[in-house]
């Protein structure tokens, strides 16, 4: 039975979402071609599929999710070269910026995360199996090719045609292949650049093969979710279907989901442009979170511009929500209430509309704010607050307490306590001690404790339940 509804690049109309296998996802996104630091568009994609991602677990399905990291390809190995380095180490250093920033942006990272130059005997595999099945041809230098007029279903998922595409192709000096429309599949080695041994000497793979071997290996054949940005679908998706259903039985993945690009002014972001925001300074200069929250007030599959405008009325957006749940301390002892929680997956189910979704969000937040003012009860407005700021990855981090380390401390010493392990320790201690003196009405050495945590930020409050602190 299906969830909800997707629109399916490939057919490019929604279609039912019905799972390969009951009760279980699988989806497949490309990540990351890591020759230089993430801009703002990177992150875009990442908290798309994050959310999708999540949204899917909250269902009730089990998601198995895959997003690849390219550490091998032309713009790779030219960083190297302007570098004076290698192309493993840019690799390494730019691979660790994406992790860096997508942590930032509260993106749980992946089930699994291939590498492209793990998985060389794979892609060595599936151009053998196309090379004996007639859709691929060695050249006389060590180039592979992928021969696109084998392929009859080729444009399928672009929409292109390729008498369309014939007019604009031509044939590098470099090249040694027989169309102008036909790919490497793999590369003759060159003087400097990373190589593998292969049936037809020393090389390297194409960049689209790459995905279609790995997808494979952890997914299987007719996979459920293959994403990426729109920028992908040709001719990176494309000729990741055509590789994969020449070699094996169709269908490769089932569907194809893309994200909108980030625009500034109005026109795409991207390295080759010249038009960058670069995404770790961006999450310096604003509230990580605000950025999350920028990209969900759009659909996912709709462009957004990035303005400095758009990103401080996302934070102060942002601060809305979580005073909200400041004034709602602990968890909530009710259920999530139905009828907004069923508008919320009403929206989520339409091709995961978060725009919509955080409509309801805020609904809550205006309700919940005046029921708090009115002294009414709100368990079941914060657990439907919860629910939804958990599936968006919107919800507050808790505070960092390593800053008052020194503090903290200086404290446990003053008060003849052994040294704690961690902030959060040295607290619980401080506090049990001050238990201690209330239980023995020592009402002096109680107030100093309430009194010096505070002046530190560290706010004691004592309640029918117990004693509890949180930080200012």
């Amino acid at each position: 039975m299906a969830l909800m509804r997707v629109f399916n690049s490939l057919g490019r109309e929604s279609q039912a979402f019905t799972p390969r296998e009951d009760g279980r996802v699988t989806m497949y996104v490309c990540g990351p071609t890591v020759q230089a630091a993430p801009h703002i568009g990177h992150g875009r994609s990442a908290v798309a599929f994050d959310v999708i991602r999540r949204y899917l677990e909250w269902r009730g399905l089990l998601v198995t999710y895959v997003v690849n990291i390219t550490d091998v390809e032309d713009k790779i190995i030219a960083a190297a070269a302007e570098r004076g380095t290698t192309a493993e180490a840019v690799a390494t250093e730019t691979a660790e910026q994406f992790r860096e920033a997508f942590r930032a942006l509260n993106v749980r990272p992946p089930d699994v995360e291939p590498k492209a130059t793990d998985h060389i005997a794979e892609m060595i595999e599936l151009i053998e199996d196309l090379l004996s099945g007639g859709h691929a041809y060695a050249a006389s230098n060590g180039d592979v090719y992928f021969s696109v007029r084998s392929f009859p279903g080729y444009g399928r998922l672009s929409g292109r045609k390729i008498d369309d595409l014939i007019s604009g192709a031509r044939i590098d000096p470099s090249e040694d292949k027989r169309d102008p429309l036909d790919f490497a599949l793999w590369k003759a080695a060159k003087p400097g650049e990373p190589q593998w041994d292969s049936p037809w000497g020393r090389g390297r793979p194409g960049w689209h093969i790459e995905c279609s071997a790995m997808a494979r290996k952890y997914l299987g054949p007719g996979f459920d979710i293959h994403g990426g940005g729109t920028d992908l679908v040709f001719p990176h998706h494309e000729n990741e279907v055509a590789q994969a259903e020449a070699a094996y039985d169709p269908p490769f993945a089932r569907y194809w989901l893309h994200n909108g690009m980030v625009n500034l002014g109005g026109e795409k972001m991207a390295k080759s442009t010249g038009l960058v925001v670069d995404l770790l300074d961006a999450l310096e200069k604003y509230p990580p979170l605000a950025i999350r929250l920028f990209y969900l007030r759009t659909h996912y599959r709709r462009p957004v511009d990035f303005t400095h405008e758009a990103i401080e009325d996302a934070a102060a957006a942002l601060d809305r929500l979580w005073a909200f749940r400041r004034r709602f301390p602990g968890d909530p002892e009710e259920v999530a209430l139905g009828e907004p929680i069923d508008r919320f997956q009403e929206f989520m189910d339409d091709d995961f509309d978060t725009a919509g979704g955080l409509s309801v969000l805020f609904e809550i937040v205006r309700e919940g704010n005046g029921r708090l003012d009115s002294g009414e009860a709100v368990d079941a407005w914060v657990a439907a607050y919860d629910d939804m700021v958990g599936v968006l990855g919107l919800a507050e981090p808790a505070a960092t307490l390593d800053d008052l380390s020194a503090d903290l401390g200086a404290l446990i010493a003053r008060f003849g306590l052994e040294p704690a392990p961690s902030p959060e320790a040295a607290i619980d201690r401080l506090v049990d001690l001050r238990t201690r003196a209330r239980t023995t009405k020592d009402w002096a050495r109680s107030d100093e404790l309430r009194d010096e945590l505070a002046r530190i930020g560290i706010i004691v409050e004592d309640a029918s339940g117990g004693t509890r602190w949180h930080r200012r």
